[in-house]
């Protein structure tokens, strides 16, 4: 999916559903990042109205996700943990190059893409692994909306930049992302 270079283990749905409440707790607040992160885009581009446009389409999205995994988490009687570090995101972050404003745009663009790729191969997991037939449904649900999210950032990079250079950068995002995530998949987490 979206040539990930390294696939989640399938056990790792089993880990997640070990501790629903912390899951569901770490998802929602991933929501809330991706909104803010959304929002945090848009500052950087006031004059492209019609990106502007579709992230702020994002950012209500993802809080309409952050409110339906709320919703799960009052009706199963668990309650919203605080919000938390996501060390894989941090990882990320760290491949962010700081060039150029264009080059710094782009790859929160392809940043924001691999997020979303990686969300969505997880919920993609979740779906096929999981007993629990409302969370299944909830899953696939987000595993499309998520897909919609990735195509959409790379989008955007490639209308900000040379199509040819940010392909290029694309796969060094990919190759980079295939290193870290060797470290992940062990926790009830999102990411982790």
């Amino acid at each position: 999916m979206f040539r990930l270079k390294l696939p989640t283990d399938p056990r790792w749905a089993n880990i997640a559903e070990g501790n629903l409440g912390e899951i569901l707790t770490d998802h929602a607040w991933c929501e809330q990042k991706a909104a803010t992160n959304a929002i945090t885009l848009i500052t950087l581009l006031p004059e492209y109205p019609e990106i502007v446009t579709e992230l702020l389409a994002i950012a209500q999205e993802e809080l309409d996700h952050f409110n339906q995994v709320h919703e799960i988490i009052k009706q199963r009687g668990y309650t919203l943990g605080r919000s938390r570090k996501d060390d894989y995101v941090n990882d990320l972050f760290k491949f962010i190059v700081q060039g150029t404003r264009e080059e710094l745009i782009i790859d929160k663009m392809l940043f924001a893409a691999m997020i979303e790729a990686r969300s969505c191969e997880r919920f993609k997991v979740l779906t096929e692994n999981i007993k629990d037939e409302e969370l299944k449904i909830f899953y696939n649900d987000l595993m499309i909306s998520e897909a919609n999210h990735y195509t959409t950032f790379i989008k955007f990079a490639r209308q900000l930049g040379d199509p040819e250079k940010v392909n290029q950068r694309w796969e060094e995002w990919l190759e980079y992302e295939a290193k870290i995530i060797q470290s992940y998949g062990k926790k009830e987490t999102i990411h982790g």
